[in-house]
């Protein structure tokens, strides 16, 4: 059953929506969820990547083999390595899936995943794990890229958005269960276990279709009609969805050209895209995820590890949650209280640095009776960014560009998410030290504080409307 009903979506959907609320009412989506189901494993992988450096390193940083044995800095290249195989990632997945389609882009990805935890189990030295750690961030750039397309592609309005979250909900799932089985398993079985998903993956998406707008871009109404009809179920009017969506591509042509960047159809949307990636690595969450056990340690916080995976269950919940209400409360406003938790909880922890590095008048230190401010900081912070900040830019960047530049801009936007993660990451600790631990964090504060701001002024509200009525709005026309 579907998560909106009809009074919903009469009051949601601009514009004339009989045709629409017909077609709508039809649609079964149980072979749509199972579709999503299938993708979701790429993102699964990649929260396994993301979340491998944290209870590695510190593991590694102590290991009795010098070969392997990582020092300080090596330890941040293992780190942040993962975010320049990413942008890498960013870029081929942004061609392939205009040459490949989007179903064999994902199955291609899951090739670096597995090959990359493969060198890394058997690492003999300090460069096979970088080698490692680089193959597992192509990947990870790819799949960042394609499964937020194709998700969108295939779901209908009614749950684009819950459908969509799921990506960052399977990216939280797979940091926190790489967490938790690094309390029990050494740095080479965890990488094994982490080599499971994109193998699953390669499997379960051989059952799945490709995307209707790929193949109706490329003319194949047939299949097109043939993957709505497993999408949409037996009795949806499928036809009357191929129409609407050729609509729309004949009224943009195909290929992109240097001259559609003067297209505000196009430039709004991608300007609005690269913004949001950039204001969401600069809130610090990467960085704050790939080293959560140091900065625990930092904060003389005892049981780091277990802390980290505490952390990472909040993630999952709240990213849950905003799944479930994001078809409900629209974008727009879960990104303000997103950007307004962010903003006041990484406020608190460089307060709480602060007051940790200031010894008390009796000569004891107050960071014993302070521990809690810091969980309860970084808590507030991960719950804040899972309901808005997390999810909703890659949604976003999924349903707001036409489709003859989908590839293009959308490989745009993912290049510049992972470079601004790779500069954050790779200077993080280099940044607490210039800046204090407490300036670092008021830094993250005050990008935050521009997060809300770029939301309240420029981001469009998306919810409930069709892809091609999306488009319609950047062009200044009512949509199909």
């Amino acid at each position: 059953m579907d998560p909106q009903d009809q009074e919903d979506q009469d009051e949601d959907t601009p514009g004339p929506v009989s045709d629409q609320d017909a077609s709508l009412g039809k649609v079964r989506n149980r072979n749509l969820y199972l579709a999503t189901m299938a993708c979701v494993l790429g993102p699964l992988s990649f929260g396994f990547v993301l979340g491998y450096s944290s209870p590695a390193i510190p593991e590694l940083a102590r290991i009795s083999d010098p070969r392997l044995r990582l020092d300080a800095d090596q330890a941040s290249w293992f780190g942040s390595i993962v975010t320049l195989g990413a942008a890498a990632g960013g870029l081929l997945g942004g061609w392939l899936v205009e040459k490949l389609g989007r179903k064999i882009t994902l199955m291609f990805c899951s090739l670096p995943f597995v090959f990359g935890f493969t060198i890394i189990i058997a690492a003999q030295n300090v460069w096979m794990l970088y080698v490692g750690r680089l193959l597992t961030g192509i990947a990870s750039g790819v799949t960042s890229l394609v499964v937020p397309l194709y998700i969108s592609e295939m779901a209908h309005e009614r749950v684009r958005g819950m459908l969509g979250s799921c990506m960052q909900l399977m990216v939280v799932v797979g940091i926190m269960g790489v967490y938790l089985a690094g309390l029990y398993l050494d740095w080479r079985w965890l990488a094994i276990l982490c080599a499971v998903p994109p193998t699953l993956l390669i499997v379960c998406m051989c059952f799945v279709p490709e995307s209707p707008r790929f193949l109706l871009s490329r003319g194949r109404r047939r299949e097109a009609e043939e993957a709505l009809r497993f999408l949409r179920g037996p009795d949806a009017p499928v036809e009357w969805e191929c129409a609407r969506i050729e609509s729309a591509c004949d009224e943009q042509g195909s290929g992109f050209q240097m001259s559609d960047l003067k297209d505000p159809g196009v430039y709004k949307p991608l300007v609005i895209g690269v913004m949001l990636m950039l204001f969401q690595q600069m809130t610090g969450i990467n960085a704050i995820m790939f080293y959560a056990e140091n900065i625990f340690e930092q904060a003389h916080f005892k049981e780091s590890d277990l802390a980290s995976v505490i952390v990472a269950l909040i993630q999952v919940v709240f990213t849950g949650v905003a799944a479930l209400i994001m078809d409900r409360a629209g974008r727009k406003i879960l990104l303000t209280i997103s950007g307004v938790a962010m903003a006041i909880s990484t406020m608190t922890f460089g307060v709480y640095f602060y007051l940790v590095s200031k010894p008390s008048g009796a000569g004891v230190e107050p960071h014993a009776d302070l521990s809690w401010l810091a969980l309860a900081s970084m808590a507030v912070f991960i719950a804040g960014f899972a309901v808005g900040w997390g999810p909703i830019p890659w949604l976003i960047m999924s349903e707001i560009f036409p489709s003859k530049v989908r590839g293009v801009s959308s490989a745009a936007c993912v290049l510049t998410n992972w470079s601004i993660a790779f500069l954050v990451t790779k200077t993080f600790q280099d940044m607490m030290g210039l800046l204090t631990s407490a300036g670092t964090f008021w830094l993250f504060a005050s990008m935050c504080v521009l997060n809300v701001l770029f939301t309240v002024f420029f981001v469009p509200e998306t919810k409930g409307k069709t892809l091609e009525q999306i488009e319609a709005t950047f062009r200044g026309a009512p949509g199909p």
